[in-house]
């Protein structure tokens, strides 16, 4: 007999999910993740964009690459892929009876973008008005961009975190950076899966859905986190200061003998047991060093004392010596090596989903939210395209002739 499966915590919620790329892909994954049944809507034949941004690409059983880009399975574990042309009224009739069995609908189309298939939110409201529907665009719903296609590079730039990102104009290498990451369109799935859980909460007591409207923009200037706030209280713009913190010192890379060590020093007790296990004790006690503040202010004097003393050791000598007397700091890994790293093991990040067509288990790497009582679970690995499409019309109530002459005409 098989043990009676642990709950997920959002068991018997139903997503619709017409989102493409990044941004809405790594909501519904969240929320398939923690128990919803996602039912991914891909085009015939093309499918999600990122079925085809590679390389990389995934490999089959002899090693060689497949035609499935990587990319995709990032954001697309947990779910279903069906394929319907909505550009046909057969497919639009098909969505919008989905869209009636739906708890959540989540697109990222432009704006109005969907209402000439009639699957825009008032049109599912009038099918179903428990429905929490969630747009997902570049500028929002309103405003002057509104009609602009928008995109995680774009916002990076537009927000200011850019300007932001990178070493200083006349330094080596200076200039403004992206993140090594979209993390706009990651932070807009994040946001946008806590909205969406806090629709389905208020649902519970108004028996109502409601709209949301998620826009990249608004998402981005809403991580600018204590970099906004700063400007905020002076008017003045922060700028690019590579590695090191505005507000705290020392809170950067440094060189060693053999690399790089990072520390990360939040208070000034810390520093002061950074200070005694470097063999230089005076330093917590100098007037320009004693507080985080005036270590901020007297930053180049305090750098120039300690860049001579931490080339002495290599990186692992000092991670060594510095952990012993907690003083917060680090190596520089690339992902190989933070993949390699026993806590990242021990943690059990890298995970392996096994595929129903025999070929090699993806890899992923795990949802960081634990759960005590309803944990996150990994029940399909990212979907080929159209998997499930047969599994889920049938469930609909679609016979199977009815199928087949919804394939014969392109429909599916």
């Amino acid at each position: 007999m098989n043990p009676t499966p642990t709950p997920t915590a959002l068991a018997g919620i139903k997503v619709l999910d017409l989102s493409r790329v990044l941004a809405g892909p790594w909501c519904t994954q969240m929320l398939a993740d923690l128990g919803a049944d996602v039912v991914k809507v891909e085009r015939p034949v093309a499918g999600d964009d990122t079925r085809h941004w590679g390389p990389p690409f995934l490999r089959d059983a002899d090693g060689n690459d497949t035609r499935d880009a990587s990319y995709f399975t990032a954001c697309n574990r947990n779910k279903r892929s069906i394929t319907v042309d909505m550009a046909r009224p057969e497919g639009q009739a098909l969505l919008r009876r989905m869209a009636c069995e739906a708890d959540v609908v989540v697109e990222n189309f432009k704006v109005g973008g969907l209402r000439q298939y009639g699957l825009d939110y008032d049109s599912l409201k009038a099918l179903n008005p428990r429905l929490v529907y969630c747009s997902i665009t570049g500028f929002g719903q309103d405003g002057p961009y509104a009609e602009r296609a928008g995109y995680d590079l774009m916002v990076q730039a537009m927000c200011g975190l850019m300007s932001i990102t990178g070493h200083a104009d006349g330094t080596p290498g200076g200039g403004p950076l992206k993140a090594g990451v979209a993390v706009i369109d990651v932070f807009t799935g994040l946001y946008a899966s806590n909205a969406i859980l806090a629709a389905i909460n208020a649902r519970h007591h108004s028996g109502q859905g409601q709209y949301i409207d998620m826009a990249l923009l608004d998402v981005g200037m809403a991580v600018l986190a204590n970099q906004a706030a700063g400007f905020l209280a002076t008017g003045q713009s922060p700028g690019r200061a590579g590695n090191v913190h505005p507000s705290l010192a020392p809170y950067q890379d440094f060189v060693t003998s053999d690399g790089n060590v990072l520390l990360a020093i939040g208070n000034d007790g810390q520093f002061a047991r950074f200070c005694a296990a470097t063999g230089h004790a005076e330093w917590a006690q100098d007037a320009r060093f004693a507080t985080n503040t005036a270590r901020v202010r007297n930053r180049a004097e305090l750098l120039a004392s300690m860049e001579p003393v931490l080339r002495t050791r290599t990186t692992a000598e000092w991670i060594t010596l510095f952990e012993d007397k907690a003083v917060p700091c680090g190596p520089i890994n690339t992902v190989a090596q933070a993949f390699d790293d026993p806590q990242v093991r021990a943690r059990g990040l890298r995970i392996e989903l096994p595929r129903d067509d025999g070929q090699p288990a993806i890899a992923g790497v795990a949802n960081p939210v634990r759960l005590s009582a309803t944990p996150v679970a990994y029940h399909r690995a990212p979907p080929a395209l159209g998997q499930h499409t047969q599994e889920v019309l049938q469930e609909m109530g679609l016979d199977e002739a009815r199928i087949e002459a919804l394939r014969e005409g392109g429909v599916i």
